[in-house]
């Protein structure tokens, strides 16, 4: 029998596959079983036309059986078979699809596809095989042939007996290397497992011989091993189902099942998309975070189908970063993949799906939101750190879809608000958006600096994540409205009498606040009398766009630099402590000068800044004190 040679370039191909393309040998499996399914499609499809030709759906099975002994693998398929013309064309030139050229010819509107479209699927069986063995018998045929092949040296054709129309894979499994085990796939437990990941929702049975233990009979208790037949593929996936006909218990058990989280989800979106491009989606915002969520580990994406059969299981494409916590999964059949399907073309429809996901994404946030506001800010405290660096990231480009959905803590409601719920509320005399930044509330509202906008009956924000005042900086107004720190050199507020004081104070005083800026040199811009404070002696503001907090968070970041805020230090000139300070001034400039430093180190404890010299710092106490 004559050994027939691959053409040069698929030689070249098969090679290249075995070794590259793929990137886990499981693969095979499932490319196999995709093409068992595609043979039955095909009869299915003959059968919308052909009187003659009943499809009843129950005859029709692919059946998987590993052999240890003998290390084989067969699948078997009940589908249309191939002719001896069409084993040698389909596979005896690599990336010659059958699938393709008979979706061209059957197009159908029913709702089917045919998964198959390049033609080298069938090949990712040499990975695990030494000799590949197929036998076909074609539903127009008369007779069976056998297509054998060890790879790339070449393949034979010969006539041979089988009864059935169909096609029988039989795959001699490699012998087990130092580098590699081969033995897993001749497992029964290791073949369902590959099956379910990858083939779980196939339109047809699955069928393989499981072994089971049972009570021997007429015994109590010893046992026997047993084997019968079982469908190890679920068959029809969820998301293919009528959703009137769905539970939120059947949402809840296919996320356990899926492992998406060991929490409850607190929500699902079902999307079925049936225009430009055609997709169904389940979507879960979870309920908790992932330990590893804000870590470089963290791994995005939705699992991805393709007619039922898994393709990817992490598509980061098809979620925006800044709504990475959401699990789930799509099934299209628009999508272009690459050649091995392990990868997506970036193609137009993929940017349509992820366009639309994100969309319905934002409306089910904004529902809860609105709807169930105690489960929407459960989901704020996990999440709503990644909604600040998507406003923040990319110079601010989804800032407009994002900022409906931010939550800080107010000043007056003491809990979470929105921004809407904030600008709704303010006076008609307020020109900005007050916030203030801190570690915690408590340190917040303790900060002098909140002193004055909190006596005008103005509402602050509280800001106590690392992101939020770099997220706001990137808004930079809401509804027309500025942002403003109550650290800020100009507040926005209206003189009154206590200002004119300030001013007065400023002006009567000059001297005195020079030579404090000239004693603490570099580390301010200046020092003046403050208009913001009331009952505190001293605090610092800053003087430009980059606030105290920024600087904090910047210099935390490795490679930062010499980053820093322009202080400012403000005097309360109707504090008790300013008429020391001018005493001193008068009468004893040594005293000024220790007053000078505990006020500075004062302000940087307030802000929570680190103090150059703690024990300097300590010292200058004791000297008040004896």
């Amino acid at each position: 029998m004559e050994k027939k040679q691959f053409q040069a370039e698929s030689k070249r191909l098969l090679e290249m596959m075995i070794n590259s393309i793929y990137t886990q040998k499981e693969i095979f499996l499932r490319e196999l079983i995709s093409n068992a399914s595609d043979a039955i499609d095909k009869i299915y499809y003959l059968a919308l036309t052909d009187d003659k030709l009943v499809f009843d759906k129950d005859n029709y099975y692919i059946k998987v059986t590993p052999d240890k002994a003998n290390r084989t693998l067969t699948i078997r398929d009940t589908g249309i078979g191939m002719t001896k013309e069409e084993l040698e064309t389909n596979l005896g030139v690599i990336a010659k699809s059958g699938s393709l050229a008979f979706k061209k010819e059957n197009e159908s509107k029913d709702g089917h596809d045919i998964i198959g479209q390049f033609g080298v699927g069938f090949y990712s069986a040499f990975m695990v095989a030494d000799l590949v063995t197929v036998t076909s018998k074609a539903l127009q045929g008369d007779s069976a042939y056998r297509w054998e092949s060890t790879g790339a040296d070449g393949y034979t054709i010969e006539p041979c007996e089988k009864d059935t129309v169909g096609t029988e894979i039989v795959l001699k499994i490699k012998d087990n290397t130092e580098d590699e085990s081969y033995d897993e796939f001749l497992e029964e437990y290791r073949l369902k497992s590959i099956i379910k990941k990858y083939s779980d929702f196939i339109r047809y049975p699955i069928k393989m011989d499981v072994t089971g233990k049972r009570i021997k009979e007429g015994s109590e208790d010893e046992f026997e091993d047993y084997e019968e037949e079982q469908h190890v593929n679920s068959m029809v996936p969820i998301w293919r189902k009528n959703k009137s006909e769905l539970t939120n218990e059947d949402y809840e058990k296919f996320y356990a099942e899926k492992h998406y989280g060991f929490d409850k989800p607190l929500k699902h979106i079902h999307i079925s998309a049936d225009g430009t491009v055609v997709y169904q989606a389940i979507l879960y915002i979870p309920e908790s975070i992932p330990f590893d969520y804000y870590s470089k580990e963290y791994e995005k994406g939705l699992e991805l189908y393709s007619n039922g059969v898994l393709i990817m299981n992490k598509c980061a494409d098809l979620l925006p970063d800044y709504f990475s916590f959401v699990k789930g999964m799509v099934d299209s059949e628009s999508l272009s993949l690459n050649i091995s399907r392990e990868m997506l073309q970036h193609d137009r429809q993929l940017k349509l799906i992820a366009k639309n996901i994100a969309s319905k994404i934002k409306s089910q946030l904004q529902s809860l939101l609105k709807d169930e506001r105690d489960k929407y800010e459960q989901f704020y405290k996990s999440f709503g750190r990644q909604l600040k660096f998507g406003v923040y990231s990319d110079y601010g480009t989804h800032k407009d879809l994002l900022q409906d959905l931010l939550l800080f803590t107010s000043s007056k409601e003491k809990k979470l608000v929105t921004l809407d719920e904030y600008v709704s509320r303010m006076p008609e005399d307020q020109k900005y958006i007050y916030y203030a930044s801190g570690e915690t509330n408590e340190r917040i509202e303790k900060l002098p600096q909140t002193e004055l906008v909190s006596e005008k009956g103005y509402e602050i924000l509280y800001f106590t994540d690392d992101i939020d005042e770099f997220a706001i900086k990137m808004l930079m107004t809401y509804k027309e409205k500025e942002f403003k720190s109550v650290s800020s050199g100009d507040l926005g507020i209206e003189a009154d009498d206590k200002d004119s004081e300030a001013d007065a104070g400023q002006a009567d005083n000059q001297p005195l606040f020079d030579y404090m800026k000239d004693l603490l040199n570099d580390r301010v811009t200046k020092v003046k009398a403050s208009k913001r404070l009331r009952s505190h002696p001293v605090c610092l503001s800053a003087d430009g766009e980059l606030t105290i907090e920024m600087e904090k968070i910047l210099k935390a970041m490795p490679n930062s630099g010499d980053v820093k805020a322009d202080k400012v230090l403000e005097i309360n000139v109707n504090h008790a402590v300013f008429q020391s300070l001018k005493d001193a001034y008068e009468q004893d400039k040594e005293k000024l000068n220790l007053y000078t430093a505990l006020l500075y180190n004062q302000a940087l404890l307030i802000e929570g800044l680190p103090i150059q010299d703690p024990v300097e710092f300590t010292n200058d106490i004791c000297k008040i004190m004896v």
